[in-house]
């Protein structure tokens, strides 16, 4: 599974102007429910909070894969926000959130759903693609720096 079957260039985010963990959240949801029909921008915010209540989805290393499920979307779609001042994001280590990549999958999917996480998850954990997507210009070096590191699998 490559990001950019569910990562479009449209739904990149260079520069997140919320500062807090729901500023964050409502700023992509909105972003996400604009460029994807059906989605209701407070509805996908509430999916992501409540999924947030449960654990932090911010795993460590500058990096947040907030995620949830909803019946508006007919398939798996993701955005992708920096904040290059960092913020709060109960990270499990402690240190302040930069990249926050949101995924919305349909309310009936599972193993889409736990693919792409997984495949976040591991192109995260490399330090020299998390440095390239923070010292990327603008959203469209971001996105070719995704999809250069998709070229490798």
């Amino acid at each position: 599974m490559k990001v950019t079957d569910f990562l479009g260039s449209d739904m990149v985010i260079a520069d997140l102007k919320a500062d807090t963990k729901a500023g964050v959240l409502n700023e992509l949801s909105r972003h996400l429910a604009a460029r994807v029909d059906g989605v209701d921008p407070e509805v996908l915010r509430k999916v992501l909070e409540e999924r947030e209540l449960l654990a932090s989805t911010a795993i460590g290393d500058g990096i947040a894969i907030p995620h949830g499920k909803m019946e508006a979307v007919g398939r798996l779609v993701g955005a992708l926000g920096r904040v290059p001042r960092g913020i709060e994001f109960d990270s499990i280590d402690g240190k302040p959130t930069h990249l926050v990549f949101m995924l919305v999958a349909p309310a009936s999917s599972t193993g889409v759903h736990l693919k792409a996480l997984a495949r976040l998850s591991r192109l995260f954990r490399e330090g020299a693609f998390r440095e390239r997507l923070m010292v990327a210009p603008d959203a469209a070096a971001m996105y070719r720096a995704i999809v250069d590191e998709d070229a490798k699998y």
